[in-house]
This record gives C-alpha cells, sequence and structure tokens, in this order.
C-alpha cells in the first residue's frame, strides 16, 4: 500500500506540473499532415489494437468459462490449488476492466485527437485542472484500452505463497503488457501517458486489495 501511495503523489505531481504527456503526442503527431500517422498504421490499430487485444480478451472469457463449468460440475483434475486461482484470476479479469471503466464514467478529460492542439475542438486538461465551464466532458481517463492487459498481472496468485520473488516478476510482466498496449494508444493519439499509468495504478489496487481479501484461502491451500 505504501508504494501505491507514494506512486500516486509522484504520478500527480509530475503530471500536473511537468509537460510530459504533451511532449509524447507532440512527437507522435504531424503538424504538417495534422495527423497521427500511426493512428491507422497495420502495427498499431489491426495488430496491436486488433488481433492482440482480442487475443487477450478471448483469453480472460475461457478462464472464465473454465471458472463456470468447473464450479457448475467441478473437475476431478483440476486441484484446489488451481481452482481457487483460476477464479482468483477470473474475477480480476472482470473486476480490473469494470472499475476503470466505471471511473471512466465520471471524467472530464479528453483524448488527444480531441485535444485542440492536435486538431480537435477541446482545451487539455490535467488531472486537477478547473473545467472550463460549458466543456463537453471526455470520458478518457483513464486508459481502458490498457485494461484489456493489465489483468494478466493476476497470474502472479499461481506462485504464492511458495514463490514470492517469481510472483513478483509475473505481476510485473502482467503490468508491462497493459502499458504496452497503452503506448501503442499513445502513439494513435487515443491516450496521453498518465491515462496509462493511472489505469496500470488502479488495476494494481483492485489486485492488491483482492489479494489481502483471499490471503487466507491462497495460504492454506498448498499445491498437490
Amino acid at each position: 500500500m505504501l508504494v501505491l501511495a507514494v506512486s500516486a503523489v509522484l504520478m500527480l505531481l509530475l503530471g500536473q506540473y511537468t509537460d510530459i504527456d504533451l511532449l509524447i503526442e507532440d512527437y507522435y503527431y504531424d503538424e504538417e499532415l495534422k495527423v497521427f500517422p500511426w493512428l491507422d498504421s497495420w502495427f498499431a490499430k489491426d495488430l496491436m489494437h486488433g488481433y492482440v487485444k482480442n487475443v487477450i480478451i478471448k483469453s480472460g472469457y475461457l478462464v472464465l468459462l473454465v471458472v463456470v463449468l468447473d464450479f457448475l460440475r467441478p473437475w476431478q483434475k483440476i486441484t484446489p490449488f488451481v481452482r481457487s486461482r483460476l477464479r482468483f484470476v477470473a474475477a480480476a479479469s472482470l473486476l480490473v476492466p469494470t472499475i476503470v471503466r466505471g471511473v471512466k464514467q465520471f471524467s472530464v478529460l479528453h483524448c488527444p485527437w480531441t485535444v485542440d492542439r492536435y486538431g480537435g475542438t477541446e482545451p487539455f486538461l490535467r488531472l486537477l485542472d478547473h473545467v472550463p465551464e460549458g466543456m463537453k466532458v471526455g470520458h478518457c481517463f483513464p486508459a481502458g484500452h490498457a485494461t484489456v492487459g493489465l489483468w494478466l498481472a493476476a497470474l502472479c496468485v499461481f506462485w504464492l505463497p511458495r514463490n514470492p520473488r517469481v510472483a513478483v516478476g509475473v505481476f510485473s510482466a502482467g503490468l508491462s503488457v497493459g502499458l504496452v498496449l497503452g503506448w501503442v494508444q499513445q502513439m494513435r493519439g487515443a491516450h496521453f501517458l498518465f491515462h496509462t499509468l493511472w489505469a496500470a495504478w488502479l488495476a494494481s489496487l483492485v489486485l492488491l486489495l483482492m489479494l489481502m481479501f483471499a490471503h487466507n484461502i491462497l495460504n492454506e491451500e498448498k499445491a498437490t
């Protein structure tokens, strides 16, 4: 929790008092053509925003299907250790995207491609900025696309409690998948950096709370 608290303060300060978001989007925006060149590219749109995203989403559906079928009719080949962790991952695949999308509904911040600096019509605002009267809400914060991969960090439970170091590595790798997907969206002009970082922060908070809630169950059941 301390790490999350410190990182939240750092992100608030950096996001509010630096131009990191703008510097990154300025780099990817073509001022002459008035467009984000990566917006409709095969790599960013078709591969990362299409194929990769769909594979991860379908993987989540598959985990959910296995958990539901096992709940209705328990599979003898699934040990209690694996069962509890599959349920944890399935819950994470639902909760992480749902909570981030819920937060987005209360957000007024816009995506880069709708900001006037990049050919749009709306002003660029930081998280703590005053919202101009009459401004249309953007619902672009935090980054929803990144959550497609962020829930993969929940796979760390398969190494808990016996191998905490490996679990931390898997957790970090899972977050990295979401961060990479988020970065591609920044290349396309769909999100600012701190939109993605806050999505990762929220995902980490949700997963940490889930781990705290399921602590006793995860510790009691040993691999067989």
